[in-house]
């Protein structure tokens, strides 16, 4: 079957986060985002791509911060409620039914409920016509407790993370499962050693 290149995201199925801002008024903001991933192994930054008619950006622009809470699959119902357009007047926790966690390092508050939190802090954007993508530095990173072992490495069962792929319908909503399969980074490199490992807090 060949597709729609902008049908990509139907067979590549992304991560559904909240990211939680504070515009310079103080009027509270959350939007669900899905095109987001980390920049690189052992970096701290994080990038997202966001179109230009999004509160959300309006309030990083002007306040410089912003937290991506990690939802759960339980989370799902919340995406709709923060999705919808709004008045930047309006306060999507209380749209959502949503209860803030407060920050440590910055004003926007995260979200309770979810399973990960970054703190972030705004370092670059590159603007195109229609969309912006948006770099941010981490500047604090919480997990749940019962999310991760001492390893780093995230129960998925017990944090089960909100995901979804797109059709034609529409998104629908799914969870990832763990094989158990598992190499060490440092068998990507002839040497058996993972250079990273040296600046790396793992």
């Amino acid at each position: 079957m060949i597709l729609k290149p902008f049908m990509r995201e139907g067979v590549m199925p992304l991560p559904v986060t909240f990211i939680s801002t504070v515009s310079a008024g103080g009027v509270r903001n959350i939007a669900p985002y899905s095109c987001i991933m980390p920049v690189l192994r052992p970096l701290d930054l994080i990038t997202f791509a966001s179109a230009e008619n999004r509160d959300t950006l309006v309030n990083i622009r002007e306040t410089g911060e912003f937290v991506i809470n990690l939802a759960g699959a339980d989370m799902e119902t919340s995406v709709i409620p923060t999705a919808r357009m709004s008045g930047p007047e309006v306060d999507e926790f209380e749209v959502a039914g949503l209860e803030e966690k407060p920050s440590v390092t910055i004003k926007a508050p995260g979200i309770m409920g979810c399973y990960a939190w970054m703190e972030c802090s705004f370092v670059k954007e590159y603007k195109e016509d229609r969309y912006s993508l948006v770099v941010g530095k981490v500047l604090r990173l919480e997990v749940s407790d019962d999310a991760i072992d001492e390893a780093y490495h995230l129960d998925v069962d017990k944090a089960a993370p909100l995901m979804m792929t797109g059709s034609k319908k529409g998104m629908h909503f799914c969870t990832v499962k763990e094989t158990q399969g598992f190499e060490p980074f440092a068998a990507m490199f002839p040497t058996g050693v993972d250079p990273i490992s040296k600046t790396s807090n793992r």
